[in-house]
């Protein structure tokens, strides 16, 4: 007797839920179905999807689409770390920015969250020791994104990186898990000196808008760092930092800074020369990241 065997589809609640949308968003607005089609709905996982973005993101007249996209396959199907990375991004985007309705949304239109994957298969050829090929993915972030990340730079998993205009990270530089920054954020160094010369951030950090880190210093776990400041020396966790040069105004107010987005200054402190404008307010709790 013929014996019939049923092939078992592997869940993927959040890839579900993606082309759910992709479907939706098809149905609302046809002229976008070519895009959308191409992006999300000829593929069959989150990892092909990006794939896809990316090399379609960094492709040019010096490097085909096809090259680009053989390259990421190797790298995620070698380092699936990647992808989990990937997907860790893509929730705390969604959980973080009150601009972003979907998951779809960050995969075809964020470029924050877009540059961020681009650097990490970036970051991927580097530690393979392709510096010259990963020198070219920097240099095709920063010109397609406006964002310069060195690709020998270590960053952690749940990235957000808000409009994402204008960031620079420097190639010693350290961020951890679940960090938020906003836009014009540079973690740099303080000199030419080639030995480690950048910020080192730790876990659940928040840096507001146009914030500045310099030198080879550390930012505790959950700290904040107000918009506009610019951060000379170590950062204790749990603080709130702000001013030129940045100073302990208070305490972080929150277990999760980078979570909640909440960037209000504590008010009345005797050793801050900040102004009240140098972090957004925020009556929501959520940031006023999303425009």
């Amino acid at each position: 007797m013929l014996e019939t065997r049923h092939a078992v589809s592997s869940v993927d609640p959040v890839w579900d839920k993606i082309t759910s949308e992709a479907q939706e968003a098809v149905q609302r607005q046809p002229l976008l179905g070519g895009l959308i089609h191409a992006c999300i709905l000829h593929h069959r996982s989150l990892e092909k999807a990006l794939s896809y973005r990316i090399a379609a993101k960094l492709c040019s007249n010096e490097m085909s689409m096809v090259i680009l996209r053989e390259i990421v396959d190797r790298a995620y199907s070698e380092n699936p770390d990647l992808v989990a990375a990937g997907r860790a991004d893509l929730m705390a985007v969604y959980d973080r920015d009150p601009a972003c309705h979907r998951l779809l949304q960050p995969i075809l239109y964020f470029k924050g969250y877009q540059a961020v994957q681009c650097y990490r298969v970036a970051h991927w050829l580097w530690s393979q020791g392709d510096h010259d090929l990963s020198y070219f993915f920097q240099m095709r972030i920063s010109e397609i994104f406006g964002v310069d990340i060195h690709p020998a730079a270590k960053i952690g998993r749940g990235i957000m990186i808000d409009h994402a205009h204008s960031i620079v990270i420097g190639e010693t530089a350290v961020v951890g898990d679940n960090v938020s920054m906003l836009h014009s954020v540079t973690l740099g160094g303080t000199g030419k000196e080639e030995e480690d010369r950048h910020p080192k951030i730790g876990n659940g950090v928040l840096i507001g808008a146009g914030a500045k880190v310099l030198g080879n210093i550390t930012v505790g776990h959950c700290s904040r760092i107000a918009a506009g400041s610019v951060v000379l020396q170590e950062v204790p966790p749990c603080k709130t930092v702000a001013g030129v040069p940045a100073k302990i105004v208070g305490e972080a107010g929150c277990d999760q800074p980078s979570v909640s987005m909440n960037q209000v200054v504590p008010g009345g402190s005797k050793d801050s020369d900040a102004s009240p404008d140098q972090i957004s307010p925020d009556q929501s709790g959520r940031g006023q990241s999303g425009t």
